[in-house]
């Protein structure tokens, strides 16, 4: 088990606290996106769990698709990122509930950012997602709700398992939509062509 431990006497007088903190992240994040133009239902006016056809309109519109998996992977990320900064606060450790509020802040703030006119265009350009504009505030929200659950998750599980999800995700959503989180990392920051013809040959 991989929680991050407090020296706090009373740790569970926190999580108030840091829930309403995470909740109210995740409030302005949805204001922000608002505001930005984004709607909070996809245009079609229909709320699906799950959306699998990743050129479709309601891709990044709906509950759950594809990327959903990526955004779990920024939990056990941001969880792994903060329990290595943990060993070298000095003796008094970060309760979990300040290190789920801090993860919440990193997430929140790049659903905010991919959700600019900047960076859906840099999508549209570099990446298969040509008819990309921006997320549904709904999906936004949810993909923070994901992120939420992997944090919890890489909070609880062995490092070794985490990992074994982490690749195993990757693999099976890279060779299911032929993307995932790598490989839009790597065509955000240095797109390559070859990738970019493999992707657009998706049947």
């Amino acid at each position: 088990m991989n929680v991050l431990h407090s020296t706090e006497s009373k740790p569970q007088s926190r999580w108030p606290r840091a829930v309403a903190l995470t909740l109210g992240i995740i409030a302005t994040a949805a204001v922000l996106e608002w505001s930005m133009g984004h709607t909070f239902l996809s245009k079609s006016g229909h709320v699906r769990l799950w959306v699998g056809a990743v050129n479709s309109s309601e891709n990044s519109q709906q509950i759950a698709d594809w990327y959903s998996f990526s955004h779990l992977i920024h939990g056990f990320l941001l969880y792994g990122l903060l329990r290595l900064a943990n060993r070298f606060s000095g003796p008094r450790h970060w309760p979990l509930g300040i290190c789920l509020v801090l993860a919440m802040l990193i997430e929140a703030s790049w659903e905010v950012t991919e959700n600019t006119s900047f960076v859906i265009n840099r999508y549209r350009e570099a990446t298969l997602s040509l008819d990309y504009y921006g997320d549904s505030i709904l999906n936004s929200v949810c993909d923070m709700l994901f992120c939420i659950a992997g944090f919890f998750l890489a909070a609880r599980l062995p490092v070794w398992l985490t990992i074994t999800l982490a690749v195993l995700m990757e693999l099976g959503v890279g060779y299911a939509i032929r993307d995932n989180l790598t490989l839009n990392i790597i065509m955000l920051v240095h797109p390559f062509e070859a990738i970019k013809h493999w992707q657009m040959a998706l049947p």
